[in-house]
């Protein structure tokens, strides 16, 4: 039997989280599950719903990778590129440190906003709501220098800056206010502040040629790339041991800390991890979000498909807006849940082993194959703005199928 460390390192991975979620699928398919019922029929529906969106937004199926650097584009105006283009780096690696230091900070901050959350562009004077509203005052605030620590240098984000963030700082650059409100603003800062804090306590791992910032994981992630490849679980399992810490104290296991993990009664196992479920939802955005910097830099990233699909609320909110997922209590839809919950847990884990099955006919029918469209461009193409879409039609707000208590730090 694993040591009780062992089996909570275990939990830190793409592939536990694809296990775990495969079980729960299982037992549903089984009728097992307490909260919901699968209807595996619908999946052809929704499956129909996602080529059509990923059609209209992508003709040419030249579909990107789903990632924090789609939401820097402003209609043809991709903001970080222009940024990136304009600046004289000395050399490649300080370029992706800068890119690493704007997605880690950005996809910390994108938890979801709330409907009643819009910013204001400065540069265009649109209203926008939501991830994309998130992005683009991450984008801002990252280039006014705000997390950095060295005024002549602002495209950075130093330990130091990130651990005197205020609520204050934050709300600002954000335009929150009574009239803007955001969801789990005070979660965002302190996640921020411990970000700030995990980084300078692991200088080994942050500080290997400059200050502690989160862009000197590039650094790292570089001396295990051999011959300039990694896989994508790498990543993902380097951001859940390095950063673990960031996460609010929830599940621990032998004092690893457990990050976006939550229990579910169904899940039995004859180890520490019985009734664990690991999802990782933020830390996998953000291992798809460090692909393209990695790649600018000249380091290959394999096996992509090796992540998961995102347990999130459009994704999920997919398959119960198509029948896929039908609520055995459609009572449950009238009142907020705790992120927490079997229900949530469950629904979350559904939606992970759904995203793999459902991306198998949507590359039939688009006539791809795993290696040239692999999940993260049918998630792009694809599940999230169908889940939006659909969201819209069954919603005037736009709203998940199902509410969430959040506190700005899960999805």
């Amino acid at each position: 039997m694993k040591t009780e460390a062992a089996a909570a390192l275990s939990l830190l991975s793409a592939s536990a989280v694809r296990q775990r979620a495969q079980s729960l699928l299982a037992i549903g398919l089984e009728d097992g599950l307490p909260h919901f019922r699968i209807d595996l029929e619908r999946l052809e529906k929704a499956a129909d719903l996602v080529v059509e969106t990923t059609r209209e937004a992508y003709p040419d199926l030249e579909v990107p990778f789903h990632s924090r650097w789609r939401h820097f584009v402003v209609g043809r105006d991709d903001r970080w590129a222009a940024i990136e283009a304009a600046t004289p780096w000395r050399d490649a690696a300080e370029r992706a440190r800068a890119a690493f230091d704007l997605a880690v900070t950005s996809v910390l901050l994108d938890a979801g906003a709330g409907p009643q959350w819009s910013y204001r562009d400065p540069a265009t004077g649109i209203q926008v709501g939501r991830s994309e509203g998130l992005a683009l005052a991450s984008l801002a605030m990252f280039t006014s220098g705000a997390f950095s620590a060295r005024p002549e240098s602002p495209l950075r984000a130093d330990a130091m800056a990130l651990e005197a963030l205020t609520v204050d700082t934050l709300s600002r650059h954000f335009q929150v206010s009574d009239a803007n409100p955001l969801v789990g603003v005070h979660g965002r800062a302190e996640l921020l502040a411990r970000l700030g804090a995990a980084v300078a306590a692991k200088p080994e791992v942050f500080a290997r040629a400059d200050a502690p910032r989160p862009g000197g994981l590039f650094d790292h992630l570089a001396t295990l790339a051999e011959s300039r490849s990694i896989a994508a679980p790498v990543i993902l399992r380097e951001l859940l041991r390095h950063l673990g810490s960031v996460w609010p104290s929830r599940l621990n296991l032998a004092g690893v800390p457990l990050g976006d993990c939550w229990r579910h009664p169904a899940i039995t196992t004859n180890d520490a991890t019985d009734r664990l479920v690991p999802l990782h939802k933020l830390s996998q955005w953000l291992a798809y979000s460090l692909i393209e910097p990695l790649q600018a830099a000249g380091i290959q990233v394999t096996d992509i498909d090796g992540l998961t699909g995102l347990a999130e609320y459009r994704n999920g909110g997919l398959f119960i807006d198509t029948g896929v997922l039908i609520l055995r209590d459609p009572g449950e839809v009238e009142h907020a849940h705790e992120v927490g919950s079997p229900l949530i847990v469950e629904w979350r884990a559904l939606t992970v082993a759904l995203l793999d099955k459902l991306a198998e006919i949507v590359r039939q029918r688009l006539h791809k194959d795993a290696v040239s469209f692999p999940l993260a461009r049918v998630l792009q193409g694809g599940t999230w703005a169908a889940g939006r879409a659909i969201a819209r039609k069954r919603r005037a707000d736009g709203s998940p199928p199902i509410k969430v208590i959040s506190d700005g730090s899960v999805f």
